[in-house]
């Protein structure tokens, strides 16, 4: 049961073109958001798209792979864990951030 603490499994389309961040240290970051979709029908039976933001963030081999074949529009799956911090922004006020550390990436279309 230990694996199921926190793991976040998401299926959705990449928003924008993944930003790959070279750091000092060698290591490469991949960070893009993905769009997921629920459906349900309001009170006058009419379809409603519940469309959901996810923040994803990736380091290492999984980021060279998102570099090279990950796309906008492009439908991924992601297994990864949930993360939160805070930072202070140019005003000086502290913001705060949640996102998908991505262990796992699958690229479902083509």
């Amino acid at each position: 049961m230990n694996t199921l603490k926190n793991k976040v499994q998401l299926i959705g389309n990449l928003g924008q073109e993944p930003e790959i961040v070279n750091l000092e240290s060698g290591k490469k970051l991949a960070k893009f958001s993905i769009a997921t979709n629920d459906y349900y029908y309001n009170k006058s039976g009419d379809k409603v798209t519940d469309t959901q933001w996810h923040n994803i963030v990736a380091w290492g081999k999984t980021a060279e792979i998102i570099e090279k074949y990950v796309n906008k529009g492009q439908e991924v799956a992601i297994e990864g864990k949930l993360t939160s911090r805070s930072y202070e922004d140019s005003d000086g006020q502290k913001r705060y951030i949640t996102e998908v550390v991505c262990n796992e990436l699958l690229m479902l279309s083509k």
